[in-house]
């Protein structure tokens, strides 16, 4: 076998290039790296003060807090007894829930609880085939509305 040294003569010279290119390069950046002066001008960089937060809004929005009392619950329990049909409840744990709501023979909605159903009633819990309105969340409930029974086809 026979060696031919100018066959090696090519890759080593392109190998050479290559690096002298690399290290130019890490020298030029180098170099041009520290002597960019600093922007005395530029506004230093401060996050934005967060804005206040209502801790009673925060509370509504996340499914709690208080509702006032209505001074009649009675009479629109009544009334809305006969409005209301239940069509689906979802119930997750003894505090939460939603419940599929029809009222006046509109599209059932379905309904979290503590949300208003309507004037004067907020679904207060959920359970197996039973949802429990009243005036306020901590309130008594006024009324129940029930799954109808099913029937055998």
């Amino acid at each position: 076998m026979t060696f031919n040294p100018q066959s090696l003569w090519w890759p080593r010279l392109a190998a050479f290039v290559l690096a002298a290119l690399a290290a130019a390069s890490a020298v030029y950046w180098g170099l041009k790296w520290p002597s960019q002066p600093l922007d005395s001008k530029a506004a230093p960089l401060v996050a934005p003060e967060a804005p206040a937060i209502d801790p009673m809004a925060l509370a509504r929005v996340l499914g709690g807090g208080l509702v006032a009392p209505a001074a009649q619950a009675e009479p629109v329990a009544s009334v809305a007894a006969s409005r209301l049909t239940l069509v689906g409840v979802v119930a997750t744990s003894k505090q939460a829930g939603t419940a599929l709501i029809s009222v006046d023979g509109k599209p059932a909605r379905p309904y979290r609880v503590g949300a208003k159903v309507e004037e004067g009633l907020i679904l207060q819990s959920v359970g197996p085939r039973r949802a429990s309105l009243a005036a306020s969340v901590n309130g008594p409930p006024s009324m129940t509305i029930e799954l109808p029974l099913l029937t055998k086809r």
